[in-house]
């Protein structure tokens, strides 16, 4: 497995993952991922502005699950680990903490702090994003778009410049 920056070729295919992901957990609907405005061309949101970024993992030219660092709510503070999916296949693989690792090695380089948003419904998320030290937060964030989300968390960016 591979993981590289996202290309516009890319669009489609990881739309596909998140939204099966988001089916298989619930989060087919308003308030989640499944509504944003980006889904159908990652490629350009995440490359329309500074400080931002997404990675995709491939294997032999097939897109298995991706993530994006962007600002939180416009922060220059903080950033959001955002739409972190992989297909069921390569779950416990080791890829997911070798694509965060990308992400957060990125983020560092920009912000103090990394927040995400997720459902408690992804169980095996929760507990990955705990064994990465991130933290679980009581509440959102004020600024989440996501209004349906209920588990956040938090991490303290210790390579910030």
């Amino acid at each position: 497995m591979n993981i590289r920056p996202i290309q516009p070729s890319d669009n489609s295919a990881i739309e596909q993952v998140i939204r099966e992901c988001l089916i298989e957990f619930g989060g087919n609907r308003e308030g989640l991922a499944w509504a944003d405005e980006s889904m159908r061309d990652l490629y350009s949101y995440y490359n329309e502005a500074d400080n931002r970024a997404y990675w995709i993992v491939e294997e032999s030219g097939t897109v298995l699950g991706g993530c994006g660092i962007a600002p939180f709510a416009g922060s220059e503070q903080v950033c959001e680990l955002q739409k972190m999916y992989l297909i069921s296949a390569t779950r416990g693989t080791g890829i997911a903490a070798e694509l965060l690792q990308t992400a957060l090695a990125f983020a560092g380089q920009h912000y103090k702090q990394c927040y995400l948003e997720t459902l408690q419904t992804m169980g095996a998320a929760n507990r990955f994003y705990n064994k990465h030290g991130f933290t679980a937060l009581k509440e959102p964030f004020g600024g989440s778009e996501h209004f349906a989300c209920d588990a956040w968390y938090i991490k303290d960016l210790f390579c910030f410049s």
